[in-house]
């Protein structure tokens, strides 16, 4: 299948885009519900745990930082003095470590809480995809192809390079991948209304003629690493998203 009669890169972002966010947030969405707001409760709850879900696959390596940059990106639809509050919770929770010029790394404690956080993921993606062994598997090989081809913005560097030990299940890894190219497209869509003159808060406006543009600009932004892949292979990870409950 050639890609003039299938998907061509920038076609299939847009097609795509939907799929990954729909199995990401109901995977994340099960995590919460199957052990992961009583893991939280256990280390402060939100005001001390919810950047480092957020950070996860950065702030859970040995060494792992996000700079004020990737944390301006990563949050760039919030208010930033908001977030600067919930950041000093953290920080007092003694769950983050924030140096003086605003680099993040996860405390010993934090650390602590992410790797339960990871095992919860484990334990919730086995049973939410048990049916689905080999679309896991297929899914998180592609994905990660798809990474390794990903230029990103600061949003997609402050979480990666991710944090996949050894023995890490596949369901972790592609969930966790799923949410960095979340962020992959997340730059693009920030690239395009920058642009276009916009700002986080300008860019939050009604469907027409001038939206319909910067959708589409961020799709041709986000298709750079869909290249890599056939039009066949496209149609199939389509097809293994589909599949997957959520």
């Amino acid at each position: 299948m050639s890609d003039t009669v299938g998907l061509p890169p920038h076609r299939y972002a847009a097609l795509v885009a939907p799929a990954v966010d729909r199995v990401f947030t109901a995977a994340m969405q099960a995590g919460r519900h199957g052990g992961g707001a009583e893991l939280a409760q256990r280390y402060g709850g939100p005001p001390a745990t919810g950047f480092l879900v957020e950070l996860r696959t950065r702030l859970a390596a040995p060494g792992g930082t996000v700079d004020e940059p990737g944390f301006a990106a990563v949050t760039r639809y919030r208010d930033p003095t908001t977030c600067r509050r919930s950041l000093d919770r953290h920080v007092a929770y003694g769950m983050i470590h924030r140096s003086p010029d605003g680099e993040l790394t996860a405390t010993e404690r934090g650390v602590a809480f992410l790797a339960e956080l990871y095992q919860v993921h484990a334990e919730v993606t086995e049973e939410l995809w048990a049916s689905h062994h080999d679309r896991v598997l297929r899914l998180t090989q592609v994905v990660g192809h798809l990474l390794c081809a990903a230029a990103g913005g600061e949003a997609f560097h402050a979480v990666t390079p991710l944090h996949e030990p050894d023995g890490t299940p596949p369901g972790v890894l592609l969930l966790n991948r799923l949410g960095v190219l979340r962020y992959h497209r997340a730059d693009a869509h920030a690239d395009a209304w920058q642009a276009a003159g916009h700002t986080a808060a300008s860019i939050v406006v009604p469907a027409g003629p001038q939206r319909q543009a910067i959708e589409l600009e961020t799709d041709r932004r986000a298709a750079g690493p869909y290249a890599v892949l056939t039009a066949e292979e496209r149609l199939t990870m389509l097809a293994d998203l589909a599949a997957l409950p959520g």
